[in-house]
């Protein structure tokens, strides 16, 4: 396993980041796991070489990082673990349950961090943007989160270039807390983010860090054209089905499987070692509910695609409209 700065931080973290979403009993997520289920997936992670790890305070409603702090804690020191949450989603009844204010943010910390059974997160992460919240406030929140010693840094997560960049100019403003990362939309189905944030974030010195790079199992051959569903996360993920709904995506598909078969791989790897090679991108974020999606990210890693392999992979990509914000 390669190990890399985090965009210009001082952060060292593996090239392959493991999303815990899936980890966490809940009625919301029929295709997560159990703690006993999700054991023998994470171990194989931290025996290949993986040392950071994501998730959410949303994910199961609290399941995940209640899961992630457990089984982590037995298998490296804390010392050696990179550990990412984030907070937006409301998590508690009321108005001020969820969002960016002040209030949400200092409690949400708090909160996960006691789901986690730990005293600091690596890498705290605002979810998404809120449009309710002067984004003066919510800088100055995250910066007291890093000042108070519960975060080592912070990152974002999907949003407009335009709002990432805004949040960057007031937190310099101030001398507040700069973001490190993004945690963007970006695979080879939807690539939007090649137009501005990834541009932004190479010339900022941020390191990317992509959600969904398999589409959500597209790109592992979990849907077929003709709309039959072979896992229960396709049968079952309606936000899923939001994100992808031009049909053209199966022609990307198509062609991840044929360089596959030719390189004699799953169609997860291939697609992986795409993302893994384009510019700027830090570490995916990959989900795993067996044991051989993990050993597909892993091999990933140490894939290369020729240039030939690339252009085909990328020359079917139509615009698409703006999904996952």
């Amino acid at each position: 396993m390669e190990y890399v700065n985090l965009g210009t931080s001082g952060l060292r973290v593996s090239r392959v980041c493991l999303g815990m979403m899936a980890f966490g009993e809940h009625e919301d997520r029929k295709w997560a796991l159990d703690e006993g289920k999700a054991e023998p997936i994470v171990q194989a992670a931290v025996d290949g070489g993986v040392i950071f790890f994501d998730t959410a305070d949303t994910y199961s409603h609290g399941a995940s990082e209640e899961v992630t702090g457990r089984l982590l804690t037995k298998m490296l020191s804390r010392d050696e673990l990179v550990i990412a949450t984030k907070a937006f989603m409301p998590m508690t009844p009321g108005p001020n349950g969820g969002g960016l204010s002040r209030k949400h943010i200092l409690s949400a910390i708090d909160a996960s961090l006691a789901r986690l059974g730990m005293d600091y997160v690596d890498l705290y992460q605002i979810h998404r943007w809120d449009p309710n919240v002067p984004i003066e406030e919510t800088m100055e929140a995250l910066h007291d989160v890093v000042r108070s010693g519960k975060a080592r840094y912070i990152g974002a997560s999907s949003m407009y270039a335009w709002q990432f960049s805004k949040a960057q100019r007031v937190a310099a403003e101030h001398s507040w807390t700069l973001f490190v990362s993004m945690q963007n939309h970006y695979n080879l189905i939807y690539r939007e983010e090649e137009r501005e944030m990834i541009p932004l974030c190479a010339d900022q010195g941020v390191g990317v860090i992509p959600w969904s790079p398999l589409a959500r199992g597209r790109l592992a051959g979990n849907r077929t054209r003709d709309g039959e569903q072979k896992t229960v996360r396709a049968q079952t993920d309606a936000f899923g089905e939001f994100l992808y709904t031009d049909a053209g995506d199966f022609d990307i598909v198509d062609r991840v499987g044929e360089i596959a078969k030719e390189r004699d791989v799953p169609m997860a790897q291939v697609a992986l070692a795409w993302l893994l090679q384009k510019p700027g991108v830090t570490a995916p974020i990959v989900g795993a509910t067996k044991l051989d999606h993990l050993e597909d990210a892993l091999a990933a890693e140490r894939l290369t695609l020729d240039d030939d392999e690339v252009r085909r992979l990328e020359e079917l990509y139509a615009p698409h409209a703006i999904a996952g914000h």
